[in-house]
């Protein structure tokens, strides 16, 4: 099967970071871009270089997917470690991660048996049986794939890996036309999960069973308006409320089945789905990974999550192309809670939950494409507002003595996103500045002791050097005329801000007769 570009890339930056000696290294590709087709390229590369290979998954179907894909794609046959199926002495092995938490199955390979191993859905692997697989196989190679980078439970994957050697974003490809369009749809129907208490860093699926179970009516009548000439999927929190809600959608003329871990007719039920049977399929969380069905383009999430992995998978079940699809759609509910970080539609596309914000605010007036261009026109208002807030606050500190500008500050003068929005993830970046760097930030001009971590200083020192080189201001000069009352003086040019100073400096350090700081442009 001829491979994507972005998934040849993929490919050779995991090869690169495993050369320049990262031994720990993620591949992060959204749901529906092929990570399979990926990690078994890259399995078979090294199948062919005589190594021994490890495929780790937790769910049946992921195992079961893995070694379809290998021999499909690559023609390498695995052998399957799980319940009565043992692979010792195999070169390739497609592992459950159950099995191996067993302490006899695990000792059955000695600690340097492998010399890579992949670790499919690795959002997983803080897990502690996923952490007792790992400290086995201390010195061996490892691929984590998933199709997002967070965790739920707060525990940086940055801890684990060493670096993130490519990532295929969600925006990216539906701009480049591998995965459908989204378009979000608000519900106007408030429900209230304002009292449902957290477990293991999100919302407790028995408490939002019982707080959803009110509305599960009103929400079956907008989805017999709005589903019927869908292929939808229901995300629910619970096994008993997802049946009920199938039944509910069922009275309503909807034909509706329910799947669970328990389901006899699983397979049978997935199969008539796909086969167009069925217009809506219930599930409690079973089908968040290792199903694929590209006909579904509607999703709906009744399971609400603070997690993105989470809900990003939840998405992922409608991205897939299909023919005659045009878009997936994906129903959102005004739920009513006092915490503000639940995912919503916009939070596939931005981290930044300001922009997410207002973005479902737009989406609540009206349907809206989940497009760059939108989010853009959404992060452009968040900018303007934070951008208004600091003038604000220049105002008030203009008459104090200034001494070196804020990190935050300065990312939000010269309108860098990254710089404001950055988060140190993996190996150096989560260490502490050194004295160097703080050193070198202050001849800049900027507090490094206001700098939270090694990745952060080496971000604005490079943003720093890189806007030197195009001989833009600096942040000496953009601190001082915005102390003045200047506005976007990180997008003037070294020159312009030195002329400016300079007339300043020569009117007795007053802004010359004339000019108007708040409106004035080079």
């Amino acid at each position: 099967m001829p491979l994507r570009p972005y998934q040849k890339k993929a490919i050779d930056s995991v090869f690169t970071e495993w050369g320049e000696g990262r031994k720990k290294t993620l591949l992060v590709q959204a749901t529906g871009t092929g990570k399979t087709v990926v990690f078994s390229s890259i399995a078979s590369e090294l199948h062919r270089k005589g190594e021994r290979i490890m495929i780790l998954a937790h769910r049946g179907e992921l195992l079961q997917q893995a070694i379809d894909k290998m021999e499909r794609f690559t023609g390498v046959k695995c052998a399957l470690e799980k319940a009565e199926s043992s692979a010792v002495g195999e070169p390739v092995v497609v592992a459950s991660m159950q099995t191996l938490t067993n302490e006899k199955r695990l000792d059955a390979y000695p600690s340097d048996y492998f010399d890579t191993i992949i670790v499919d859905e690795a959002h997983h692997i803080m897990s502690d049986g996923y952490q007792k697989i790992m400290s086995h196989f201390p010195d061996t190679k490892v691929l984590g794939v998933t199709a997002t980078a967070d965790r739920s439970d707060k525990k940086s994957l940055g801890k684990y890996f060493d670096s993130m050697a490519y990532e295929y974003s969600l925006p990216q490809a539906i701009k480049d036309g591998y995965l459908s369009p989204l378009r979000a749809m608000t519900i106007p129907l408030n429900i209230d999960i304002s009292n449902v208490k957290m477990s293991e860093g999100d919302y407790a699926a028995g408490d939002l069973g019982h707080a959803l179970d009110p509305y599960l009516e009103q929400i079956a009548d907008e989805m017999a308006n709005i589903c019927r000439d869908r292929h939808t999927v229901v995300f629910l929190p619970l096994i008993e409320t997802s049946k009920k809600f199938c039944r509910l959608l069922n009275v309503r003329g909807l034909r509706a089945a329910e799947v669970n871990g328990q389901s006899p007719d699983r397979d049978e039920i997935l199969n008539d789905f796909a086969n167009g049977k069925y217009q809506v399929l219930c599930n409690s969380m079973l089908l968040t990974e290792g199903w694929d069905c590209p006909i579904v383009d509607c999703i709906v999430c009744l399971r609400p999550t603070k997690v993105r992995s989470l809900y990003s998978q939840m998405i992922g079940r409608g991205t897939r192309l299909y023919d005659d699809k045009d878009y997936c759609l994906i129903l959102d509910f005004l739920w009513m809670t006092a915490k503000h970080d639940l995912c919503r539609p916009a939070s596939l596309f931005t981290t930044d939950g300001d922009v997410a914000e207002k973005a479902a605010k737009r989406i609540q007036e009206e349907p809206q494409d989940l497009t760059e261009e939108f989010l853009a026109e959404c992060e452009k208002d968040v900018l303007q507002e934070r951008e208004n807030a600091l003038a604000a606050e220049l105002r008030k500190q203009r008459h104090k003595k200034r001494g070196l500008v804020d990190p935050l500050q300065y990312a939000f003068s010269i309108m860098d996103k990254d710089l404001s929005d950055y988060e140190p993830s993996f190996g150096f970046e989560l260490l502490e500045p050194t004295q160097k760097q703080k050193d070198l930030l202050a001849a800049f001009g900027i507090n490094g002791e206001q700098v939270t971590s090694r990745g952060q200083a080496s971000a604005i020192i490079s943003k720093v050097m890189e806007r030197r080189n195009k001989h833009l201001s600096t942040a000496k000069q953009i601190r001082f005329l915005e102390s003045r009352g200047f506005v976007h003086v990180g997008e003037w040019t070294n020159e312009q801000a030195s002329k400016m100073i300079t007339r300043i400096a020569n009117n007795r350090w007053m802004v010359p007769y004339g000019i108007r700081p708040e409106t004035y442009r080079p």
